[in-house]
């Protein structure tokens, strides 16, 4: 009883210290808001804005940043510390360094900004579609569910902006494409992740020499991530600072490059493809140079991704912290804009001291409050293992690519959770089709038997028949009764296999269920809310 006390005070003390960082670290943004913007109109409600930015910004790093690092970390590739230092770090400064230094404010064209009668009831409707968003990811994660940041802001902005100027506000062909990503990103993550993961069992974890294929393959899977990754991180992760890096460029001799305000998928595909060849050739100098020291089984094979995932889970991270946080804390940079500029504008320029807010902000609702989600991408839906975590890892890099290129909607979100599924499932149909050979190899040794018993059995009749009964017949009789007990043990086998094949699982079915249901309402609950809020806030305010 006393150690449950104990157990129970610990949790609740530790529950407290994390209240107590988050509440400091929102208060320190509220102080430098009215610091920064104190000759501001209006700068109290800027300041409260603020406070509910980094709110948002620590929810994200609490449930959007896991599935970067939570199959890294359920394939033990890091441990969660670990993780959580490099998450931040490279989240944070994603979006310090690259994140977008004009967002439109209206994610999407969700919402007509002109049907707004005037800049205080936009004001309005941003804060609560911040606030709701917020709330809504803060319950996501005490529900131990994942769920897409960039859906909960779009509901939040649907709900706020249908409150302010009725439904007509909408665009509901742009909402449209947004429920096709619920369907496109996992089924493209899981189908990718599976992909690469057969890929990888079938050229190296089924082959009798391991090591061989490790030593050929390995180095091309590696490769083909390398690729990918800097594609991604170009297309997605320096829009930003794409012409600075060209001229950079410039500077070194023999080099002349024509400025963009953005990189092609050509040149993001042609740098990749360069990076890739490095890549390969180092990985595979380094296997040979290790070859010793690998033993012929999948344990030795999995280590062999682990450097690989550790890079994967920072890439993915600096990635999402370029890309995504700007999305998310648009709001907040809509709100600022209207307050300084006293009008409503389509785009706003995103201050830095907003991207801090929202790089820091992650960083610090990943360390307080992004373990418990971490666990449930990478240990609670299927079990992961380091090949398993690089699948996923490629799924979530390359389908963004290859949507991006289609024109498709996806969420980030949705391709690494579609991905573990998509391993998951694999895992079951694998281990379905061994045992249904094995069922089948049994049918076929009782067909066998029954062929041996009835052969044994005319025989045994033929010496009745023939009353002689020789030392031979009593030895087919035992062996008669031999084949009877084998037949009956082949029997029960089948039955335990077929018994065994309607309990395979490898993947939760409950914890599948939730996520799905989280993923659907998502946008809906963030709209409901955000539209209360919305009559809230102008309740009081008028």
């Amino acid at each position: 009883m006393k150690k449950l006390e104990k157990t129970a005070i610990k949790k609740s003390s530790t529950d407290l210290s994390r209240l107590g960082f988050a509440l400091f670290f929102m208060i320190a943004v509220l102080t430098f808001s009215f610091l920064n913007n104190g000759g501001i109109p209006n700068n109290m409600f800027l300041a409260v804005a603020a406070l509910i930015g980094a709110y948002m910004a620590m929810n994200i790093g609490a449930n959007d940043v896991a599935n970067n690092v939570g199959p890294a970390v359920g394939s033990k590739a890091l441990t969660m510390t670990t993780a959580i230092i490099i998450a931040a770090v490279f989240e944070a400064g994603g979006a310090i360094i690259a994140g977008g230094e004009v967002v439109q404010t209206i994610k999407g064209g969700i919402v007509d900004i002109s049907a707004f009668e005037n800049a205080d009831h936009f004001i309005w409707a941003m804060m609560a579609a911040l606030l709701a968003a917020a709330l809504w990811l803060n319950f996501a994660t005490m529900m131990r569910a994942p769920v897409s940041t960039t859906h909960s802001i779009v509901g939040g902005v649907m709900g706020a902006g249908i409150a302010a100027a009725g439904f007509s506000v909408v665009s509901w062909g742009t909402m449209g494409t947004i429920a096709a990503s619920w369907v496109i990103s996992p089924v493209l993550g899981g189908v990718i992740a599976a992909a690469f993961l057969y890929a990888i069992k079938k050229s190296i974890v089924f082959q009798e020499d391991k090591i061989k294929a490790a030593k050929k393959y390995v180095p091309i899977f590696v490769a083909i991530m390398a690729w990918a990754f800097v594609t991604y991180i170009t297309l997605k992760g320096l829009k930003k600072i794409w012409p600075q890096i060209l001229e950079l460029a410039n500077m070194l001799p023999l080099v002349s490059l024509e400025i963009q305000k953005k990189p092609s998928f050509e040149t993001a595909s042609l740098m990749g493809f360069v990076v890739a060849i490095v890549v390969y050739v180092l990985v595979k100098n380094r296997l040979n140079v290790t070859n010793s020291t690998l033993e012929n089984n999948k344990k030795s094979v999995n280590r062999l991704f682990t450097i690989p995932l550790i890079f994967a889970a920072a890439l993915l991270s600096f990635a999402h912290g370029a890309n995504d946080v700007a999305n998310a804390i648009g709001p907040l940079a809509a709100i600022n804009d209207a307050i300084v500029h006293g009008g409503v504008s389509g785009k706003a320029s995103i201050p830095f001291w907003i991207m801090a807010v929202g790089g820091f902000g992650i960083a610090v609702g990943l360390a307080l409050y992004g373990p418990k989600l971490i666990k449930t991408v990478g240990s609670e839906i299927t079990k992961l293992d380091q090949i398993r975590a690089f699948s996923i890892a490629m799924a979530a890099s390359i389908t963004v690519i290859v949507a991006s290129q289609l024109g498709l909607p996806v969420s980030s979100t949705h391709i690494a959770i579609g991905g573990v599924f998509g391993v998951g499932f694999l895992r079951e149909w694998l281990d379905l089709r061994d045992i249904e050979n094995t069922v089948a190899d049994d049918k076929l040794a009782i067909v066998d038997e029954k062929k041996n018993l009835n052969a044994y059995t005319a025989a045994l009749k033929s010496a009745e028949a023939k009353e002689e009964k020789t030392k031979e017949d009593y030895e087919r009789i035992v062996e008669l009764y031999k084949l009877i007990d084998e037949e009956e043990e082949l029997i029960k086998s089948t039955k335990k296999h077929m018994k065994k094949t309607k309990k395979v699982e490898y993947v939760k079915r409950d914890a599948v269920k939730k996520i799905i249901a989280a993923w659907l309402i998502t946008v809906p609950a963030a709209a409901m809310l955000s539209a209360v809020l919305f009559f809230m806030i102008k309740g009081i305010m008028i």
